[in-house]
């Protein structure tokens, strides 16, 4: 079984670049089968869900043709659109983003059968606003034998107001409504920079959206859609998680291409606990020389503090004078990570469910901690490098799911840690790195 072990207690310091961003390119690619000619999307993050989602589309007669580990050409142009169009197989149950490819499908061929969504277990995420959406937009949509099914014999624009704000719904129904006929608003809806690079990438292969980014989304349909090339954005919360590794090592990181925008929330905060946050057009650098101070936060959809960097922040939180307090508005299991930090000394009280009260301690100390979710793993990961002694952290398939080359950039900044999958691998770690024991 594949884990991580490390050694803490080295400051990370350095240089390092981030990514493409997974929530960005899962519903990027979905789009992508929605043209008959040819998409090459880049800066690609090479992560698990991604290779999982570009399977699942091979699976139903998409051409995709990896360039390279962060190219990928895309064409549509062999589905079958009187085939059933059918997307389940054990690798798609597993992820969240499943869902992308109703509204790509629904949109496109006016029909999908897609399973119903898997991925990390940090709380209730229906899918009511998307199946609302949809049939808002006079698709016929049932569950059956764990499979959405969406049909119609047409797609026509409609005004759709979201109960809830919903980054996956915008998504889809945004997908689907790009090629409905007539003019479509959504309301309420999310304003998460990955929702306006899905608008811009779909606009690139001749969509008509305005207003992503906002809370109202107008979109007028079109017939077809044609040629692009596309550049994801960079990734805010892999930013963020080097970010909050910087503080809470005592390090100093320059995180390189990014959109220094997107991590307003996330530098305020570091800012305001007493870390220095240096911002260029391009690059964010964290720098932390002594014991940062506490602060309150409460999560919140963008432009708020993002529920994905929550676990992150409570790691550093916990190693800071005085007691801190985050309340998770979002998802209600997001603190299952807690328990696992516990194990490294950390003092931390979750109330209500939804509220950590975090009394900061002088050091973590290395435990065998397990990962419950892809934040909170990245998040004791970084516990563990800031900790003294010897740390392991189990069950990553979660990290790997959202991470690129995770333990090779933390060691291109001196942090002292290896992916192994045995005990005898990490015996050889702790006899490199100083104990045979």
């Amino acid at each position: 079984m594949e884990q991580y072990i490390m050694k803490g207690g080295n400051p990370l310091v350095g240089e390092v670049v981030i990514g493409g961003a997974k929530n960005a390119a899962l519903g990027i690619l979905a789009a992508a089968i929605m043209t008959d000619g040819e998409c090459l999307i880049d800066n690609m993050p090479d992560v698990r869900d991604i290779n999982v989602l570009l399977h699942a589309m091979e699976g139903i007669g998409a051409r995709v043709v990896r360039k390279g580990p962060n190219e990928v050409l895309i064409s549509g142009k062999n589905i079958d659109s009187g085939g059933s169009l059918i997307v389940d197989n054990e690798y798609i149950r597993k992820i969240r983003a499943s869902y992308y490819l109703i509204g790509a499908l629904l949109g496109k061929y006016k029909k999908a059968q897609v399973v119903l969504p898997g991925g990390c277990d940090i709380g209730s995420r229906p899918i009511d606003q998307h199946l609302k959406g949809f049939r808002a937009l006079g698709a016929e949509v049932k569950i059956e034998h764990g499979m959405i099914i969406a049909e119609a014999e047409a797609l026509r624009g409609n005004h759709i107001y979201l109960d809830v704000v919903s980054v996956g719904a915008t998504i889809n129904i945004m997908m689907a409504a790009s090629m409905a006929e007539g003019n479509t608003i959504i309301e309420n809806a999310a304003k998460e920079p990955h929702i306006v690079d899905v608008a811009n990438f779909l606009n690139s292969m001749g969509a008509n959206i305005k207003g992503a980014g906002t809370d109202v989304i107008r979109i007028r349909g079109v017939s077809r859609f044609h040629n692009t090339e596309y550049s994801i954005i960079p990734d805010q919360i892999e930013a963020g998680t080097f970010m909050m590794a910087a503080a809470a090592t005592h390090g100093d990181i320059l995180v390189k291409n990014v959109i220094p925008k997107h991590l307003e929330a996330i530098s305020a905060k570091l800012t305001e606990i007493g870390a220095q946050v240096e911002e260029s057009d391009d690059a964010v650098r964290v720098v932390a020389t002594r014991r940062l101070k506490h602060t309150q936060i409460k999560t919140l959809p963008y432009p708020g503090f993002p529920t994905d960097m929550q676990p992150q922040m409570a790691i550093t939180l916990g190693l800071s004078k005085g007691t801190s307090i985050i309340t998770e508005s979002i998802f209600e299991n997001r603190f299952r990570y807690v328990e696992e930090l516990r194990r490294m000394g950390a003092n931390i009280k979750v109330t209500d469910g939804n509220t950590a009260i975090i009394t900061g301690v002088e050091k973590y100390t290395g435990a065998i901690v397990s990962t419950p979710d892809l934040r909170a793993g990245a998040a004791l990961v970084i516990a563990g490098l800031a900790a003294e002694g010897y740390t392991t952290v189990t069950q990553i398939g979660y990290i790997l799911r959202g991470y690129e080359r995770f333990d090779e950039k933390l060691r291109e900044l001196g942090g002292m840690i290896e992916k192994v999958d045995s005990e005898k691998d990490a015996n050889k770690f702790r006899f490199r790195t100083g104990t045979a024991n």
